[in-house]
């Protein structure tokens, strides 16, 4: 039986360029999103390519309804081998100052607690086959915190921090855990589209999500390093 993906958050950017690049290695391909409309347009184009795909629909802010989400995908393709996960948060830049209580706690399950639930759903099997790899994607203010860029950023390092430790734990088990920071705006995104509107690319570059998922590939296949920031600020 084939390996499956299952990109959480799918969207035309990123996630259709991952499902695209892991079903060239013959993977299969589980998309969860929210809204059923593009959901649906996304498996249909997916699969007129020829990838085996199917779409599930949840609410990501519910980590209670996680383990029924994780047993459907189940039911439909028998396995999950790995996990990428990276829903847009609703949350926007803030000043670190003036960011709330209430601000922050917005996105505490999106971010932090889902993928703690997922990774519950799934460990169980992972460890008994001694093989799984868990992605998330964040952006760069989780590896380089910026004046007035907070809000999100303090909730992505939770959850960057998590991941270090779980790679720790777990690669004796044969199970990666591995986050792509990225600075930048994801070509094919609506982000990127409302930045190129409002003229406001040029405080950050657009990538083309088919490089990202080549990053993302070669993060799994390797296992050589728990975390790449792109494009690499140390050197743009």
């Amino acid at each position: 039986m084939s390996k499956v993906i299952a990109v959480f958050g799918a969207g035309q950017g990123l996630g259709a360029s991952i499902a695209r690049r892991f079903a060239a290695e013959g993977f299969r391909v589980a998309l969860v999103a929210r809204r059923k409309d593009r959901l649906d347009a996304l498996v249909d184009q997916l699969s007129a390519e020829g990838i085996e795909a199917g779409g599930f629909t949840a609410d990501l802010s519910a980590p209670h309804e996680i383990p029924t989400l994780i047993e459907a995908i189940r039911e439909q393709f028998g396995r999950i081998d790995v996990i990428e996960y990276g829903p847009i948060p609703s949350g926007r830049f803030t000043p670190a100052a003036e960011l709330t209580p209430d601000a922050l706690s917005q996105d505490i399950p999106l971010l932090v607690l889902t993928p703690l639930a997922i990774l519950q759903a799934v460990l169980p099997k992972w460890k008994e086959r001694g093989d799984g790899a868990f992605l998330m994607t964040t952006g760069a203010t989780a590896v380089h915190p910026r004046p007035h860029a907070s809000g999100v950023g303090p909730l992505m390092a939770a959850a960057r921090n998590w991941l270090y430790s779980l790679n720790g734990e777990l690669t004796e088990a044969g199970i990666y855990a591995g986050t792509l920071s990225i600075a930048a705006f994801i070509g094919g995104s609506e982000a990127a589209e409302a930045a190129g509107a409002s003229g406001s690319t040029a405080a950050f570059p657009v990538v083309d999500p088919a490089d990202l998922a080549a990053l993302y590939w070669d993060m799994y296949a390797k296992r050589d390093r728990v975390e790449e920031v792109h494009p690499d600020l140390k050197t743009s």
